[in-house]
């Protein structure tokens, strides 16, 4: 019971200081409220304006089996009558005319000199025997892809536009070949049906009003499911910078909150303790006790906050219990381990600006290199050489919604080096005050 007093005490103290509640609360609000308005002119927009790709085609495809498909069944309504026909037909349709600029070269090479002087960003070269190599079973429909080095945005959407529409390619001649093993003929001019049912299935009947091959997607209520898509874009990037600021402050109270043992030494308030007939195992279990209770409110506060100010969503109420719960103990362990190795509250200069600062930038590696694969990999790797490392993955598996047993087996690392830090750091002080 006096240890629980000594702590309240403690803790009462820690909140009456304006620049501890300020740094505590105010600052990770205020920063992570910084991005929130910066992103928050996205979502107001309700999308994202590109420019569009400008994009020169070179149709040289002669025609194979004589086939031709409904204007009905594909997006623009033209006739196909070649394979590269009715990639033209879709890449010129209404659905596409917000994404590229569609023009044409008479060969191959005016369409490379195109984008080599920068009239274009992208080349499409369809081969002259692109549609014979289509029907043909053992033949390979190969489409030239020439870019302008020099930019990424344009040509990485026009890529995955003709990736996805070849994979649907795919599809179609997988459906042509089975036709015609099951039909046992070479009668390739039947290669046309067959493709127009297909496109009748997958483009017609589809929601979608470009079809799977080139998921062009309009929702039923553009307006509406924009905005929401732009709100969720935000909160995605909100909700871990958020998370981040949570965990680095939180390290940063319970390093300072420590720091009130080596404090009351120097103003020879704990030797006073130490003479009354309070033991000094209650005193300094009241001591640690404060540091617990000042992260948990910390934490407690910044979660419902920021879920009430920002709309982050911090998963179920199991993986955030135990989410908090890691962040917590580490956070309060960790700034008593380092605490029992500073002779003064003047290293404690040194410890924030420095131990802290640098561990609790490596444990926030990954949430900076969320949109690099190789950057997210190495980062994983190494903000899990740190504490903060482990909690923000907690909070991270919590957000994303992984299996309680995933987000169960970060904290019990967690809970590992809480342990450690904490048992050593009691050691240090116990010998210290021996």
């Amino acid at each position: 019971m006096k240890a629980f007093d000594i702590a309240l005490k403690d803790m009462t103290r820690s909140f009456r200081s304006a620049f501890a509640v300020v740094f505590m609360f105010i600052v990770p609000l205020l920063v992570t409220g910084m991005f929130y308005f910066m992103f928050g002119n996205i979502a107001s927009d309700g999308e994202f304006s590109l420019p569009k790709t400008k994009v020169v085609i070179a149709n040289l495809d002669e025609g194979g089996p004589k086939f031709q498909v409904n204007p009905k069944n594909i997006p623009g309504g033209k006739k196909a009558d070649t394979m590269g026909d009715l990639i033209v037909s879709i890449l010129q349709s209404e659905e596409m005319t917000d994404l590229i600029e569609v023009t044409f070269a008479p060969s191959a090479e005016a369409a490379r000199t195109t984008v080599d002087s920068q009239n274009a960003q992208v080349a499409i070269i369809i081969p002259s025997d692109f549609s014979h190599q289509f029907a043909d079973v053992d033949g390979e429909a190969i489409i030239e892809f020439y870019q302008d080095p020099t930019l990424t945005i344009g040509p990485a959407i026009m890529r995955a536009i003709l990736n996805r529409f070849m994979d649907g390619m795919a599809g179609v001649k997988i459906a042509v070949n089975v036709f015609l093993d099951e039909a046992d003929t070479n009668q390739y001019a039947m290669v046309g049906q067959v493709v127009q049912l297909y496109l009748k299935d997958s483009l017609a009947e589809s929601d979608d009003p470009a079809g799977e091959l080139l998921d062009v997607r309009a929702p039923s209520n553009g307006q509406k499911n924009e905005a929401q898509e732009s709100q969720n874009l935000m909160l995605n990037i909100i909700g871990p910078i958020m998370g981040g600021m949570m965990v680095f402050y939180a390290f940063y109270t319970g390093t300072s909150v420590a720091q009130s043992i080596l404090k009351e030494e120097e103003e020879q308030t704990l030797p006073r303790l130490f003479t009354t007939p309070t033991s000094q195992a209650t005193i300094l279990t009241g001591k640690l006790l404060s540091v617990f209770m000042t992260v948990c409110v910390q934490v407690i506060v910044l979660l419902i906050a920021a879920h009430l100010m920002f709309g982050i969503q911090w998963g179920d109420i199991l993986s955030v219990v135990l989410m908090a719960a890691g962040i917590i103990l580490t956070a309060s362990s960790f700034g008593i381990f380092v605490n029992s190795f500073l002779k003064n509250t003047k290293q404690g200069g040194v410890v924030f600006g420095g131990v802290l600062t640098v561990t609790g930038m490596m444990g926030m590696i990954k949430i900076f290199a969320m949109n690099s694969a190789i950057a997210n990999k190495m980062g994983d790797t190494i903000s899990l050489l740190v504490p903060q490392g482990w909690a923000i993955r907690g909070l991270m598996q919590s957000m994303n919604g992984e299996p309680i047993n995933s987000v169960l087996t970060t904290v019990l690392i967690s809970l590992v080096w809480s342990t450690a830090f904490f048992i050593i750091g009691v050691w240090r002080f116990n010998r210290r005050y021996v």
